[in-house]
């Protein structure tokens, strides 16, 4: 098993209990699918409303939340946390790409897991597009008993493991505690122990509809390149995943293991090929980052709270196993705060501790990443164009190339309204002619500066200035624009004051859409 379970004693003398509590919160966010008002995390997590008031302002500080009114909003900002164990990880850089075309080759969706205590959590996800299909997430728990993984993870636990599988089962007899899957039934299956050994013989194992009705799984394990000192134990699990009126289990089996198989086997090839990671660079300036804010919010930002958080990120590529000592210096922290935050997490079942050397486990996933690995850039971008619209009294919209079109057009697929009397009435879903408007022109990368305007071109009056979204790779997938009637704002005033703030905006975006597209596919619209 990959970590120790989240202990149910009281946390050790030495535990940061702010962030006890800041993790509470997260992981009720996490589990109501992202938002939750102040009087349901106080409910949620039993803390004093005084409490949630404060953590949920420094997860804001910290970009991790946006407060909407009354509700907490988690934000792309969070999903670093989970990044940093997924970048430590490597799996799924280094596998993604033969999992992507299994799927693409079979038209089924298809899943990476490792074990995460007694259940199993996604690392990858290759979904297929459809009226019906798998809406599983990456980050998201199940429990072994009731997967296709779940065997052949079980196939290597110890007696301690069965034990503590025993015991959960007896503690949460609906699976309560699995919020990603349907209650278990009465009728549910209770031969979990003879699937594992079943598993452990044939190197394979099936899923009949134990999740829910319908729905069917083959996986196969991906080992971990041997030593000689060890045999290769599973790295993680690489699941098809269909539903009965595709595939039945057994027609899983006999038509789809033999290619599953070969897929497996380049996986592990490329695990060991592949070349020892270069660190990444750690994060800088965070004890100073924090201080700052304390001086700033005072008693509304916990201090401690913010700083135990930074510790999570710094972890990553090239540095999945770390030191107090190289934990306190990526981060700027104290080796005390830095030694605190860590036996806090290893009571809390994030960090798990051996040789005096940390690593990240997967329930760090836990924290926010599984309603956010769903995300589209238009959902991530709404609340930028609404705080853009806001600032300048003008409408704001964000925009995307419509494939195969020719002559090229756009479509809007965000828009944030102004509150004036004339204004600019275009919906989600327009299409327009790119050539003419300055959000295609944006795209179409027809000017050296960076921005585009259009002038009265598509309508009289209708004055707009655009800048290219770019992914990761630096490709502009959308553009973001600012349009007004020309009696309002003349071309000067557009340059000065209108552009600093739209590629500002932009640049949040961007920054949003870089952390959640790290691990994840996130669709335009």
């Amino acid at each position: 098993m990959t970590a120790p379970s989240p202990s149910s004693s009281p946390p050790p003398a030495e535990a940061v209990t702010p962030l006890v509590r800041g993790v509470a919160v997260l992981t009720a966010l996490t589990e109501a699918g992202g938002t939750l008002s102040a009087s349901a995390l106080e409910r949620s997590t039993g803390l004093a409303r005084s409490t949630v008031d404060r953590i949920t302002a420094t997860l804001a500080r910290m970009g991790y939340v946006r407060l909407d009114g009354r509700d907490a909003v988690l934000t792309p900002r969070v999903m670093e946390l989970g990044n940093a164990y997924l970048s430590a990880l490597r799996l799924p850089s280094l596998l993604d790409g033969e999992a992507d075309a299994l799927a693409d080759e079979l038209d089924e969706s298809v899943s990476l897991a490792v074990a995460d205590r007694d259940g199993i959590r996604f690392i990858h996800q290759a979904t297929r597009r459809r009226a019906m299909s798998v809406s599983f997430r990456i980050g998201d728990l199940l429990p072994a008993e009731r997967t296709a993984p779940g065997p052949l993870f079980a196939a290597e636990w110890t007696d301690a493991d069965w034990s503590a599988w025993h015991t959960r089962r007896a503690a949460d007899p609906t699976d309560a505690g699995f919020p990603a899957v349907p209650p278990r039934t009465p009728t549910a299956p209770t031969d979990f122990e003879s699937r594992a050994a079943q598993a452990r013989r044939n190197g394979w194992s099936l899923d009949d509809q134990l999740i829910e009705p319908g729905l069917v799984a083959l996986s196969s394990p991906v080992r971990a390149p041997a030593s000689p000192s060890a045999p290769g134990r599973i790295a993680c699990v690489a699941s098809v995943v269909s539903h009965t009126s595709r595939h039945t289990a057994a027609d899983l089996r006999e038509t789809l293991l033999p290619r599953l198989r070969t897929t497996v086997a380049a996986m592990e090839s490329r695990l060991r090929e592949a070349a020892p990671p270069e660190p990444g660079p750690a994060p800088t300036g965070l004890a100073t980052w924090t201080t700052a804010s304390k001086h700033e919010l005072g008693r509304d930002f916990v201090e401690s709270l913010a700083r135990g958080l930074t510790v999570l990120t710094a972890f990553g590529e090239g540095r999945s196993s770390l030191t107090l000592t190289d934990v306190a210096q990526a981060t700027g922290l104290a080796r005390a705060t830095a030694r605190r935050a860590l036996i806090t997490y290893e009571h809390l079942g994030l960090v798990a501790a051996q040789d005096r050397r940390f690593t990240l486990t997967p329930r760090v996933l836990s924290l926010g990443y599984p309603p956010l690995s769903r995300t589209t850039l238009a959902h991530l971008a709404t609340p930028h164009l609404r705080a853009l619209a806001d600032r300048l009294q003008e409408p704001t919209a964000l925009a995307v190339l419509v494939p195969g079109t020719d002559p090229a057009e756009i479509q809007y697929v965000a828009v944030a309204a102004a509150g004036r009397v004339l204004t600019v009435d275009i919906t989600v879903g327009t299409r327009l002619p790119a050539t003419r408007t300055a959000l295609g022109r944006a795209l179409l990368n027809a000017t050296p500066h960076g921005y585009a305007l259009a002038d009265e071109e598509l309508e009289s009056g209708l004055r707009s200035i655009a800048v290219p979204v770019r992914d990761r790779t630096g490709h502009p997938v959308a553009a973001l624009n600012v349009a007004t009637h020309a009696a309002r704002r003349t071309l000067d005033n557009f340059l000065t004051e209108v552009l600093p703030h739209l590629r500002t905006t932009a640049d949040h975006i961007q920054s949003d859409l870089h952390l959640a597209s790290r691990f994840t596919h996130v669709p335009l619209a």
